[in-house]
């Protein structure tokens, strides 16, 4: 068995990860997460960390969990104005690891905290682009649109835009009834 100091966060032994009460952190460029890259980079690598440790429990065997810190910065289309806006999305989470998916599924039913299943080649790349996203707005905008959008009728008198039906009453008026 090898002791290698460096671990490939694409496959970490959940088991000995916990046992070790390993921490592991680094940066990945965006483009490395392609789900998250899709509206393009805003210029910063997704900064991450995670803490693998073991909680004993009284009576029973002790828990494996994961405490994971993830920030990035991603650019979308604002859907108020539709320039580019930068997002900074963070996670800072804990998950609790189980051995099988009924076991999770269990756990998942009678506790507030997130379970995952606990395997030898766990993606935490994987992880952590999903827990990215999940913080993602469904609705990406500015606070305040730098540029707002012109309507199309900016151009017509206020009193036109006031009333958007006050053509229709004037074709009504003009044929009688």
């Amino acid at each position: 068995m090898s002791s290698k100091r460096t671990q490939d966060p694409r496959r970490v032994d959940i088991a000995a990860a916990c046992a070790d009460a390993l921490l592991l952190s680094g940066q990945w460029p965006l483009d490395a997460l392609d789900r998250l890259a899709e509206g393009g980079a805003a210029d910063a690598p997704v900064a991450w960390a995670a803490r693998f440790e073991l909680r004993p429990v009284p009576g029973g065997p002790s828990e494996r969990w994961l405490g994971l810190q993830a920030s990035a910065r991603v650019r979308r289309e604002c859907q108020r104005c539709l320039q580019p806006v930068n997002l900074l999305l963070t996670v800072d989470r804990r998950l609790r690891f189980a051995d099988d998916e009924a076991t999770a599924a269990a756990l998942d039913a009678d506790s507030e905290d997130d379970v995952l299943v606990a395997s030898r080649q766990f993606d935490l790349q994987a992880l952590v682009e999903d827990e990215l996203l999940l913080t993602m707005p469904l609705v990406p905008m500015h606070e305040t649109c730098p540029d707002p959008l012109l309507r199309p009728d900016a151009d017509e008198p206020a009193e036109a835009q006031a009333h958007p039906f006050a053509a229709l009453a004037a074709l009504k008026r003009g044929h009688g009834h």
